[in-house]
């Protein structure tokens, strides 16, 4: 099965990439967004974004940074470089060298910049939500313009690999660049809810950290049939059938 999760809006910057990295599939189109990028001045950015002036001149300099091919050396590994709790939640660091090779293969992370990474592709640090509103050529927005290239690349992919399940662990933010009409496979979307007095709530802050939790669960114990995932019990959550479909 494949595993799909969000980007942070965080980053680790202190841990380079590893020599034997790969290079992002999309990166010529990512180039294409990072240079219209680099012509916006810092107060235009942090508009765009809707992020405060500090962080609009951290990103601003990025991109004025940004230049492709980059050197490795100067990359960090995707798996390592977000933060937050959804990666609070995966703890990565507690991955064996075997655990990393089998995430590699069946973890995506999908991103506003880069469209859909591997694990240990080597990335430059950068800042862009897939939500927001920046038009490329006559395409409206990120949706427009990484829709239809994520979904035929999975779409690729679980045929080379012969899978037929998409476990869906990103936020809907990021999910819904996918054309699921499109998608060749099955697609499971687990929810994590809290009780309260016998009432049940999605708590955002929670619900991040699980699906991290449930990510590592299926990558380090090698899932591969969705009835076994009823088995997380992690942070105290358990299946509930009678709420599921």
């Amino acid at each position: 099965m494949l595993i799909l999760i969000s980007p942070a809006k965080t980053l680790k910057t202190d841990i380079p990439a590893s020599p034997n990295s790969s290079i992002p599939v999309f990166i010529d189109k990512s180039n294409k967004i990072a240079i219209k990028l680099k012509k916006l001045k810092p107060q235009k950015l942090g508009d765009l974004m809707g992020i405060s002036a500090n962080l609009a001149q951290i990103n601003y300099e990025r991109y004025q940074s940004w230049k492709v091919p980059y050197k490795v050396e100067d990359a960090l590994n995707a798996i390592f470089a977000f933060s937050g709790e959804v990666y609070n939640g995966l703890d990565i660091d507690s991955f064996t060298n075997e655990d990393l090779e089998y995430t590699n293969e069946h973890l995506r992370i999908l991103s506003g910049l880069y469209g859909i990474l591997n694990p240990m592709d080597a990335i430059l640090p950068y800042r862009l939500e897939m939500g927001t509103k920046l038009k490329m050529g006559n395409l409206n927005n990120l949706y427009e313009y990484w829709g239809d290239k994520i979904t035929h690349l999975i779409n690729k992919q679980i045929k080379e690999s012969g899978e037929e399940t998409i476990i869906n662990l990103a936020s809907n933010e990021y999910f819904k660049v996918i054309n699921t009409k499109k998608l060749k496979a099955k697609v499971i979307t687990p929810i994590f809810m809290e009780e309260k007095n016998g009432n049940y709530k999605v708590i955002s802050i929670y619900a991040k950290k699980a699906r991290g939790m449930m990510s590592a669960f299926i990558l380090k114990n090698r899932i591969t049939q969705v009835e076994e995932i009823k088995h997380f019990t992690e942070g105290g959550y358990h299946f509930n059938d009678g709420m599921s479909e």
